[in-house]
């Protein structure tokens, strides 16, 4: 089954797995030790950020690392694109109205 980046982002473990790849690549036990949940836990985590897409593995002799796949979170921000420009005629349509107060 292929899931989609939406379906992944919407798990904070998740998201906060993909805010520690940022920095760099790491081993399934490695990302891990951040987390107070098991390491199977943990295991599907990646395992559903690697069938969307978003993380990419790479063996590395007996290690294998998992790393963000950057093209894929562009998706997220192209998404987003149209709700930034909402909020942001939002904020100027407030700013005007306050200073007409």
């Amino acid at each position: 089954m292929r899931r989609d980046i939406y379906q992944a982002i919407a798990d904070p473990t998740r998201r906060a797995i993909l805010t520690l790849l940022v920095s760099g690549a790491m081993t399934p036990n490695a990302i891990a030790e951040h987390f107070d949940s098991s390491r199977q836990a943990v295991s599907k985590h990646i395992q559903i950020l690697t069938e969307c897409g978003a993380l990419k593995q790479k063996q590395q002799g007996r290690e294998i690392y998992y790393q963000l796949e950057a093209e894929k979170m562009k998706e997220i921000d192209v998404w987003m694109t149209a709700f930034r420009k909402m909020w942001m005629d939002k904020f100027d349509q407030l700013d005007n109205l306050l200073d007409t107060i």
